[in-house]
């Protein structure tokens, strides 16, 4: 694609684009009576305009029905997570029976460490991405140290080269290797959240498997954002939020994968609950787990419908829109935001942004992370007076994140000709 730094070509772009009109399915927060540039659907997806209905349709059956809105309501709530399978299935890429969504994504982050994190005396390294998102450093911290290790020792980081800011997969699958004897997991971040990188996980899987570990991986800015095959991969289990790309609200409900070798595994360790027990058997209230032979069996509660609600509703827009497209767009997208800011960098007299996220297209998803080399956070704050809502990342990190389903290539124009006349003045 040849990009060009025009308005005439972002509305060009904006007019031929088969995705346009799902901008209109969402809020856009305002700002002086007109559309923000909102860039932060990697940290909070917008909401769909259809969520209160769907939510409204639950409160009025939990109104109207009460206890019997479990099996009586237009979408029994005793059922309400079946929904998701198949919708989730083809964005993740995997089988229905494979998926789950379930609490909240470190609470599946433990569940699954719980299964699939078995150390030994011998093996019982975690190999895992410097600076990995905090809430997965502390749950493996504290993993480790539940086994007995320290995790200085058993938590094995892979931090880039000196002067470079992203992992080259050569030198993860190198420390794996450094490390067969002693490994009993691989844990990445699908898609790292500070610098925007996305690794190569069946690259990874392969490694930790051939070394005789398991491989799983946080998908939290991955899923719904670029292109996963995680059943075709081998991984062998995944965990995300939904409330980045997936758009379904602040805290809203969870997801898991566990690969379909391991989902009938009886002898899997795992923390039991009674929502994970056999359907047939469920309400005689009897001893003795007997786990449903999906990855439902890693369920411990009952649906919390009302999030899951908004979840559909954001699903349900995802399977109209089509995961190829939107990984089609998106890759245009954040192209597009790469070329305007080289363009700004080359009219300066010096350097004062360095985008640290890949520019290869399998290298990312949507975020593009801006490190400011002077005057970061006075340029930050300026795009929020600005009505640019982006986000800060200690110390000097500006992510930018173009989606697909609502953000436009003169979103993108806009944003680079709003930096140029903060940079100017």
């Amino acid at each position: 694609m040849n990009f060009e730094n025009t308005l005439d070509f972002a509305q060009r772009m904006d007019a031929k684009d088969p995705l346009r009109t799902f901008r209109g399915r969402f809020f856009i927060p305002q700002h002086n009576g007109r559309d923000s540039i909102y860039f932060t659907g990697n940290s909070l997806g917008l909401q769909p305009k259809t969520v209160s209905k769907y939510i409204q349709a639950e409160l009025d059956d939990w109104a109207a029905l009460g206890v019997e809105g479990h099996f009586k309501a237009q979408r029994p709530w005793v059922s309400y997570h079946e929904f998701f399978p198949r919708q989730l299935s083809r964005i993740i890429g995997c089988l229905p029976e494979e998926v789950i969504v379930m609490n909240q994504l470190t609470v599946n982050l433990h569940l699954l460490l719980v299964s699939f994190y078995r150390p030994s005396k011998e093996r019982y390294k975690i190999v895992c991405e410097e600076k990995a998102f905090p809430s997965d450093q502390y749950a493996l911290e504290s993993q480790v140290r539940y086994h007995g290790f320290d995790p200085a020792e058993a938590i094995v980081e892979v931090k880039p080269r000196k002067g470079e800011h992203v992992l080259r997969t050569e030198y993860i699958i190198s420390t794996i290797g450094a490390n067969k004897n002693s490994i009993a997991l691989v844990l990445f971040g699908g898609l790292n959240y500070y610098t925007g990188q996305l690794f190569d996980l069946n690259t990874i899987t392969s490694e930790a498997h051939r070394v005789g570990a398991y491989a799983g991986f946080d998908l939290a800015h991955a899923a719904g954002n670029v292109s996963l095959k995680l059943n075709e991969w081998n991984v062998d289990f995944a965990c995300w939020c939904s409330y980045k790309y997936l758009n379904s609200g602040p805290g809203s409900v969870a997801g898991a994968f566990i690969h379909q070798r391991h989902i009938s595994n009886r002898d899997l360790p795992r923390f039991a609950g009674w929502w994970g027990h056999t359907k047939e058997k469920r309400f005689l209230m009897e001893k003795g787990f007997d786990p449903i032979p999906t990855a439902e069996g890693w369920q411990l509660s009952n649906a919390p419908v009302l999030s899951m609600a908004a979840h559909k509703a954001s699903l349900d827009i995802f399977d109209e829109a089509g995961m190829d497209r939107l990984i089609k767009k998106s890759g245009l997208l954040s192209g597009y935001l790469h070329f305007i800011l080289d363009e700004i960098n080359s009219r300066q007299k010096e350097m004062l942004i360095e985008v640290i996220t890949p520019k290869a297209e399998d290298e990312r998803g949507s975020q593009v992370s801006m490190l400011m080399l002077k005057k970061g956070k006075e340029l930050f704050d300026e795009l929020n007076r600005q009505g640019v809502i982006v986000d800060w990342r200690e110390p000097n990190v500006i992510r930018v994140a173009p989606v697909p389903l609502y953000n436009t290539f003169e979103d993108v124009w806009k944003f680079g000709d709003i930096i140029k006349s903060i940079l100017k003045s």
